[in-house]
């Protein structure tokens, strides 16, 4: 098989390491930037080494930030009293876009999975625990993936928060708008069903 001249075979080699992405769009993702302008393949250079060097996990959540707090924890405004656990920080981002929660969130970094090898030591669950105990918190929000990890993990918060006198709530899963019921599975439609609210 005919190689390209080494530089690019690197290129395509390091771009094929990104999630979702195979030989052909490697060698696309190559090609469009080999035709770019030097500065603006400069530019995106040094803002992929700057997200690597500035970005780091806040002090107190886990969310992304360049501080020590992230936006959200530095925010004098938010209700401190709530705590939303999410699995990733782009959840909290997602959470956040809907403009509907002003309270904290504690980011876990994943999912219990013991299949994988994932248990309560590998995710920031202590971490939780000793802000609930630290902090003046009433309510914790579980918004995790509804998936059987997603159970197994806010079924295992639960009973180790409950203890503490915290109430312990979970965000309804039901139909996403503009979805036909004749395409959700009926773990989804069950969710709908329980989650819903007087009209």
């Amino acid at each position: 098989m005919q190689q390209y001249p080494q530089p690019l075979e690197r290129l395509i080699s390091e771009l094929k390491k990104l999630p979702g992405v195979g030989r052909v769009s490697a060698e696309r993702f190559a090609f469009y930037l080999l035709n770019q302008e030097t500065e603006q393949v400069r530019r995106l250079s040094q803002a992929l080494v700057q997200v690597k060097e500035r970005i780091h996990p806040c002090a107190q959540c886990f969310n992304y930030a360049e501080e020590q707090l992230c936006p959200v924890c530095s925010d004098p405004k938010r209700d401190r009293s709530l705590i939303c656990v999410v699995s990733h920080p782009q959840e909290l981002l997602k959470l956040e876009r809907t403009h509907d929660y002003r309270g904290l969130y504690h980011v876990l970094g994943g999912l219990l999975s013991p299949i994988n090898d994932v248990h309560p030591e590998d995710l920031r669950i202590a971490e939780l625990l000793q802000r609930l105990k630290s902090e003046q918190v009433r309510e914790v929000i579980l918004a995790l993936d509804p998936v059987v990890e997603g159970e197994a993990t806010g079924m295992y918060l639960a009973r180790a928060i409950k203890p503490l006198g915290i109430q312990v709530s979970q965000i309804a899963y039901g139909v996403p708008v503009g979805r036909d019921l004749a395409f959700a599975d009926e773990l989804t439609l069950s969710r709908a069903l329980q989650g819903r609210v007087p009209i």
